[in-house]
């Protein structure tokens, strides 16, 4: 049975030259919302690369083969570019505690890189039973003071993971992020039932986890909600703009847009500005110095080359 009614589906895996699509207005087909489909040609043509996470319209629907045809795509939000996934709207930057050790400039670059992309951005902490509740505390307090409510995990206490399974599942598209070896995987064995990704230990020699997982895939959590399945993947350089990292600092913008706090010249950076009056006294302060000079020295070098 074949339908010729263009319908607004959803890209949840590609492989080769196919890609599996689910329906967004799925109740018109009931059960049988999942197509393997094709790209229509003159999609090619255009040079429109489609990604998992993507919104299609498809046509020539086959609810016999389960077969259809990408004939359109849709504006996308956003799109990471490893792994490759589009029309992200949670990011949850994830760290363990222990087992790897907890590195406070990495989990800053990674936050700052998401908060970098637009989308709402939360911490979790795995590995929590590892580490006393006092450090638990501690470590909440800190976070909180960069602007997160951190998310802690403990395989001994299924409340919280529950709490954020319901989070999770009020999200559009979640997707964790963070060095290997931190839980990821294991975490997402929980959240997807029958997933089964294979897990390694973390490496002795060099601190990190191997890389066990290998296809991006979209999950349904809900009728409206997903969670993206990555390969594990080491944090990139970061490429933002010197003039745009004040505003990724919660710290910074809490006192320019919140507090009013206003400087000599609009753009200043915070550093050694003439007339900066920026309250410089927060704990992410030297990383946010660190990563304007890495910024500034990475366009000037791009300018060289």
């Amino acid at each position: 049975m074949k339908t010729n009614s263009k319908n607004l589906g959803l890209v949840t895996k590609k492989f080769n030259d196919f890609f599996l699509v689910d329906l967004k207005n799925q109740e018109h087909f009931g059960n049988r919302n999942r197509f393997l489909c094709k790209v229509r040609k003159s999609i090619n043509f255009k040079d429109q690369l489609i990604y998992v996470g993507d919104e299609v319209v498809i046509d020539n629907i086959d609810l016999k083969s389960k077969r259809a045809l990408i004939i359109s795509l849709k504006k996308r939000k956003n799109l990471l570019a490893r792994p490759s996934v589009a029309n992200i709207s949670n990011i949850y930057i994830t760290f363990s505690v222990e087992e790897p050790e907890l590195n406070l400039s990495q989990v800053n670059r990674f936050l700052i890189s998401a908060e970098s992309m637009g989308v709402e951005v939360s911490l979790v902490l795995t590995k929590c039973d590892l580490i006393s509740d006092k450090r638990r505390s501690f470590l909440i307090d800190k976070f909180g003071q960069w602007g997160y409510q951190a998310i802690t995990l403990n395989l001994h206490k299924s409340d919280y993971f529950n709490n954020l399974l319901a989070e999770l599942k009020q999200k559009e598209s979640s997707i964790f992020m963070g060095p290997s070896g931190v839980g990821k995987t294991t975490l997402l064995n929980m959240i997807i039932p029958g997933l089964q990704n294979s897990t390694a230990p973390v490496s002795n020699k060099i601190k990190r986890g191997k890389n066990t997982t290998r296809n991006v895939e979209l999950f349904s959590l809900s009728n409206e909600s997903y969670i993206v399945d990555t390969p594990g993947f080491n944090m990139q350089p970061l490429e933002v703009d010197s003039r745009l990292l004040p505003n990724l600092y919660s710290e910074i913008k809490k006192q320019v847009v919140d507090e009013g706090i206003k400087c000599k010249f609009r753009n200043c950076l915070h550093l050694n500005d003439e007339g900066c009056n920026l309250n410089k006294s927060f704990e992410r302060y030297s990383f946010y110095k660190e990563m304007i000079e890495s910024s500034k020295s990475h366009h000037y070098q791009n300018q060289e080359d």
